[in-house]
């Protein structure tokens, strides 16, 4: 119950406890002083009238005895009026019954008064003749009371229906400000520190208000120092200490974006084969700095080159890779001949003539990231048998299916159900030492009985619209298996990016969780961090769609790279999976548990759980279960 109500409610309790007492008293006054009125009416009567009958005593049958009581009982409130003689002989007398039809009988039954009596002895002489009794109607007096009591009884609920509406006014401006900080202190938990710009003038209220906003504003400080913390931390993850060049991590997440794309692209894969010999003769500062050289050469390239879009990485040790987007194959050819004639340069800088290799594999949309970067390696075995520092362009091999055998197959195994959903990927909670989560994965075959690339199959799928009838069939069975093997853990489903803005998709889910709800809190619907930043205004209303059907969401491959931290707050997922190199080495890395901790801090911040994904070796399992992530799968 609201406090307005409560409020309402015992000051309505008090003024009814008042207004029954002051009710009470007042018909009990009202009513004493109309006894004593009737009682002093009825005595004066009796006394006027024998005084007045006094001299016609003298003839008991005087007609004027009559007349005269008669005119007195025909003008007064009299029930009756009689004349008695002295041995109590009746002479005259005089009634009337009359009851008042206005007033209510539970009135006169819950409100009785009495009946004032008076009587007058009559004297003619210095004897006493008669004696005249006057009785007083209590109706008039009931009349008059209960007229009385409606008065008030009408006025005083009057006057509480104003009080009220008055008060409930006065409620709402007082608690209006109380409700306003109810909703901050809601919006601050889900991440959203709002201030109150109009403080109530309520005193008490007033601190609270200011109090609140102090609160909010040190959160969101704390949150977006977090949120810089994590960004940097990031970074330094994502890049080369000695380089300043991207990890492998950052080459496969732009490979992503160029599947996603199908956009012409090509794989450098340049190794420095003279490493070896130079460690031997130079000192490890000299080492360095030829690295740094060698690696100016590639950023070079990189930064100055007017033929494409190139990013450069170095993956370890003596291995870098060039990607080199929208840009054909004789730009290519042109960038290869440029890097041969550049390792040429700095080979003569350190009296070596041979110092580098490149192959170069052109993207295959059927192919996968690893599948690329074999081609290229396999490119840059054939650059070695060709020359000193000379390069080998692969520029197509014939692939095992054509984009027509591809959707046929894609088609009839989607139109069949002619899938397999397995359950892998066992995310341990930390507290419980129970499985918390498993990942559903689609598996497929082709017509030889041959295990398909699940990524290919999803590309070809999505491109030819077919990956919404994908998904919805792969959630039906995960809803269906939860149901009939009784899985009290969660189960994460994969979504393609354009199933999440399907509005039939969205439509035939709500349909599936309403007749499901009970497994609804169940399904974690996986989006991937890199797909959602991409799309942050689709995907943020997805999310809220997801919640309001009591379903949860979960961002993978969580890295600041990926992902804006600030997206976190606006996004509001209920798990976060970190990227799988974060988790990796993690013991070792005080760079990695950083990270961790800090991603820990803002999740516990915005009441966000944080998974890790893929850990492998036991001392950093145990690395993770002390920073406090909620579980890890291995």
């Amino acid at each position: 119950m609201s406090l307005s109500k409560q409020l309402l409610i015992l000051i309505s309790a008090l003024f009814l406890i008042i207004f029954s007492l002051n009710f009470v008293l007042s018909v009990k006054n009202i009513r004493g002083y109309l006894e004593g009125e009737s009682q002093i009416h009825a005595q004066d009567t009796a006394t006027s009238l024998g005084l007045s009958l006094s001299p016609y005593m003298v003839d008991e049958k005087d007609p004027v005895i009559e007349t005269m009581m008669k005119a007195i009982f025909d003008r007064g409130y009299y029930k009756e009026i009689k004349l008695v003689d002295v041995e109590g002989k009746k002479l005259v007398a005089l009634t009337n019954d009359e009851k008042f039809e206005s007033v209510p009988d539970w009135f006169i039954n819950n409100v009785p008064m009495q009946a004032a009596m008076a009587e007058s002895e009559i004297s003619s002489g210095w004897s006493i003749s008669g004696v005249v009794s006057v009785a007083i109607n209590p109706g008039y007096a009931y009349l008059k009371l209960y007229e009385q009591v409606k008065t008030s009884f009408y006025y005083s609920l009057i006057a509480f229906v104003v009080s009220v509406i008055f008060l409930r006014l006065v409620l709402q401006i007082t608690l209006s400000s109380l409700k306003r900080i109810g909703e901050m202190a809601e919006t601050i938990s889900k991440g959203s520190f709002d201030i109150i710009e109009q403080l109530p003038w309520t005193l008490e209220v007033r601190r609270v208000a200011m109090s609140m906003n102090v609160m909010s504003r040190k959160l969101e400080n704390v949150i977006q120092n977090l949120n810089r913390k994590l960004d940097s931390i990031g970074k330094k993850l994502q890049l080369d200490d000695l380089t300043g060049l991207s990890k492998k991590s950052g080459f496969e997440t732009d490979m992503k974006d160029v599947l996603s794309s199908h956009e012409e692209a090509f794989v450098f894969m340049i190794k420095i084969d003279a490493l070896t010999s130079l460690v031997k003769e130079l000192g490890s500062d000299s080492i360095d700095q030829f690295i740094k050289d060698f690696a100016k050469i590639l950023q070079s390239a990189s930064e100055n080159n007017e033929m494409g879009e190139i990013s450069v990485y170095r993956f370890f040790g003596s291995e870098f890779v060039l990607l080199a987007r929208v840009i054909n194959a004789e730009q290519v050819e042109l960038l290869a001949q440029s890097l041969s004639e550049s390792f040429t340069e700095l080979g003569e800088k350190y009296q070596k003539t041979d110092i580098a290799h490149t192959g170069v594999a052109a993207f295959d949309p059927f192919s996968s990231t690893d599948n690329m970067l074999l081609g290229a390696n396999e490119a840059y075995e054939q650059a070695q048998l060709i020359g000193a520092n000379s390069y080998y362009l692969r520029k197509g091999e014939d692939r095992a299916k054509d984009m027509a055998e591809w959707k046929e197959l894609v088609f009839d195994i989607v139109d069949k159900n002619d899938y397999k959903v397995s359950y892998i990927s066992p995310i341990e909670s930390f507290q419980t030492n129970d499985v918390m989560m498993k990942d559903a994965f689609t598996e497929a075959l082709d017509k030889n009985g041959d295990v398909l690339s699940i990524g290919t199959f999803v590309s070809i799928a999505e491109k030819f619209v077919k990956i919404v009838e994908l998904d919805e069939g792969v959630t039906s069975r995960i809803v269906n298996y939860i149901k009939n093997e009784n899985v009290s853990h969660a189960v994460a489903i994969n979504l393609s990016n354009r199933t999440i803005k399907n509005s039939d998709f969205r439509a035939w889910l709500s349909l599936l969780l309403e007749s499901n709800q009970a497994v609804a809190k169940q399904l974690v619907f996986s989006l991937s961090a890199y797909a959602v930043a991409k799309e942050v205004h689709a995907y943020k209303e997805f999310i809220n769609f997801i919640h309001q059907l009591n379903a949860k969401v979960m961002i993978k491959r969580f890295d600041t790279q990926s992902m804006s931290p600030e997206l976190i707050k606006e996004l509001k997922p209920d798990f976060i999976r970190l990227a799988r190199d974060i988790g990796s080495d993690i013991k070792q890395d005080a760079a990695k548990q950083e990270f961790a901790r800090t991603i820990m801090e803002i999740g516990g911040l915005l009441d966000i759980e944080v998974l890790a994904e893929n850990v492998q070796a036991d001392v950093d399992f145990i690395c993770l279960k002390e920073i406090g992530i909620t579980g890890a799968s291995r």
